[in-house]
């Protein structure tokens, strides 16, 4: 990109944006952001990271400028070229960046999940409507540990440290909670009304 004449030159503009010239720094902006979008368009189709490229390039400019010997036109042979090393290197560097999270969100989704549905989930899904109201009816050591397991999805071992018990007292409740859940809800073969008694 050439410079421009009738106006400052690229580098009295960079001497400018060393000095904290704001004025400057938006004409430089203004004058290289497009041209660099384009290049890095070449080399990226996504347009959404180019544009983080083209922003991260710009701030790097104002930044340096707090530097002792940021950029100047001594410096800086040919500014739209500096430009263009810069905005190659962050491009290069945001794509390896989003290849790594890519690749980090690919494993982590072949990992089984967090926590299986556990049997109290199964029983209160079986349940239906009627299973959160039978919960409050339950024994309050019982209650609480359906309460963590099918309500909040703690595992067993979450559970036992939440309640301060052993897992395998979590355990034992959680199985006397869907017994005495499932004689209140569920009709028993043969009993009259279809309802336990």
């Amino acid at each position: 990109m050439s410079e421009r004449r009738g106006a400052q030159t690229d580098a009295e503009l960079l001497d400018a944006v060393a000095e904290s010239d704001r004025a400057a720094f938006e004409e430089l902006f203004r004058r290289f952001a497009p041209w660099l979008r384009g290049r890095l368009r070449q080399r990226c189709a996504d347009p959404v990271l180019v544009d983080e490229v083209v922003q991260d390039v710009f701030v790097e400019v104002w930044r340096r400028r707090e530097r002792r010997g940021g950029p100047r036109a001594g410096q800086v042979d040919n500014v739209s070229g500096w430009l263009w090393r810069v905005g190659r290197r962050r491009l290069i560097d945001a794509q390896r960046a989003q290849e790594r999270r890519g690749r980090l969100l690919r494993r982590l989704a072949g990992l089984p999940g967090r926590h299986a549905v556990s049997a109290e989930e199964e029983l209160m899904a079986e349940l239906g409507d009627g299973a959160l109201a039978a919960v409050e009816f339950l024994p309050a050591d019982l209650k609480a540990v359906v309460h963590a397991t099918a309500l909040e999805g703690l595992t067993v071992q979450e559970t036992a440290e939440r309640l301060s018990i052993p897992a395998g007292t979590v355990k034992s409740r959680a199985s006397r909670a869907r017994r005495l859940l499932r004689e209140r809800l569920l009709p028993r073969p043969g009993a009259e009304g279809g309802r336990a008694r």
